[in-house]
């Protein structure tokens, strides 16, 4: 009996607001996804290229959005709206600081570089 009533004291979202919050959010993971890829080009196509550490770090850094945006939608997609949302916020935040930490160690190291 304890489970059916806690089943419907669970506040479901509606499917649309679910897409909206989410899409809304998946915007910013995107945006993050094409500087990472836009970074990578540039770095790439840069007089030293880059060595096998390098292009593991710019390969991370184009996957680690979409994996943080995939693990914050499996999370919260079931909360309720302000919690997924939270959910997906936290996951951008740790998305925008492990993509500051590549862009200094792009700027910083010098071992990212082919020979």
């Amino acid at each position: 009996m304890s489970e059916t009533t806690r089943a419907s004291a669970d506040p479901k979202m509606p499917t649309p607001v679910v897409a909206t919050i989410a899409g809304f959010f998946g915007l910013f993971y995107a945006y993050a996804v094409w500087s990472a890829v836009a970074l990578a080009v540039v770095r790439a196509n840069d007089i030293l290229g880059l060595n096998a550490l390098g292009w593991i770090i710019m390969i991370f850094g184009v996957v680690f959005p979409i994996l943080a945006f995939a693990v914050a939608f499996a999370v919260g997609w079931r909360r309720t709206a302000w919690q997924f949302a939270l959910v997906l916020l936290s996951g951008l935040a740790l998305s925008a600081v492990f993509w500051l930490t590549v862009i200094a160690y792009s700027a910083t190291s010098s071992s990212i570089y082919g020979s």
